[in-house]
């Protein structure tokens, strides 16, 4: 009897704290909606916002972007504490002994045409690096999930080392800027097929990427980056932002830019390998 009498005495307790949980579910999720919305109404044209509004979820967050911002983040840190420097504007030596730094003598370690991307040549450029890529990436990721939004940066950042390897064959290239253009790309792209559909807040993001990525003093690295990670967005970045509701593997425009894409790197290599003033 007394354990009924306690059951009894906790149940109100119980509901109570049911009803508690319920209500912050219910408030997370009209809150997850919210931004979903938002997100649906810069993203995608409104034929297609239904379909993502109706599988929309905050969960899984937009882990790639946050993930490859937070370990930029603490290499630049690394080498602004490791190596002290007399300002944070621009950092010297100590990224250009990195084993990350995408350097003409180091060309045979090749993951470094990748993880140059981590290193940066100062506060001023991870800044506006982090900036773009988190005010534009995260909303993409949102939509497209992170193994798109990933394809396309990594393109971007692939594209960008072996560009910059073929026509500044001799400098440096830190930064990743070839995969924050490459997000843009492919971002502008869509705005400028379906620009009549969507709300487009970002659309004025060109205007604001002088400051963040002008020329670092120090440093003599390449700018040829910018440009052929923007041109990977908006080929392979525009086709797969293009089909949110479908698999792209299946469009036929994906085979005709990945082939383009892949003949491209294969022309770089032998570049490399063969032509290039940098093995002189």
């Amino acid at each position: 009897m007394e354990l009924e009498r306690l059951n009894l005495q906790r149940a109100p307790e119980a509901q109570e704290e049911e009803e508690k949980y319920e209500d912050r579910s219910h408030s997370a999720c009209i809150n997850c909606k919210n931004i979903h919305n938002v997100v649906s109404k810069w993203m995608l044209p409104e034929g297609a916002r239904a379909i993502y509004l109706e599988r929309a979820s905050c969960i899984p967050p937009p882990l790639f972007i946050l993930a490859i911002s937070v370990a930029e983040l603490a290499i630049f840190i690394y080498y602004a504490v490791w190596k002290p420097q007399k300002q944070w504007i621009t950092l010297d030596t100590g990224i250009w002994e990195s084993p990350f730094i995408y350097r003409s003598d180091k060309r045979k370690e090749a993951w470094r045409f990748v993880s140059y991307m981590l290193v940066h040549a100062g506060i001023e450029h991870i800044l506006g690096n982090l900036l773009l890529q988190l005010l534009l990436g995260i909303p993409l990721e949102l939509v497209h999930k992170g193994h798109r939004v990933g394809l396309v940066y990594i393109a971007g950042v692939i594209g960008g080392s072996l560009a910059s390897s073929i026509f500044d064959p001799l400098q440096g290239l830190v930064g990743a800027s070839g995969g924050v253009y490459a997000l843009i790309g492919g971002y502008f792209m869509n705005i400028l097929v379906v620009r009549k559909e969507l709300d487009h807040p970002l659309q004025d993001t060109w205007g604001t990427l002088g400051r963040f990525f002008s020329p670092v003093h120090g440093l003599q690295v390449s700018f040829v980056a910018h440009i052929a990670g923007g041109l990977a967005g908006m080929s392979v970045g525009y086709v797969i932002f293009s089909c949110f509701d479908k698999n792209f593997i299946k469009d036929p425009r994906f085979w005709v830019c990945i082939t383009a894409y892949l003949s491209f790197v294969g022309f770089a290599v032998f570049f490399n390998v063969f032509f290039s003033p940098a093995n002189q």
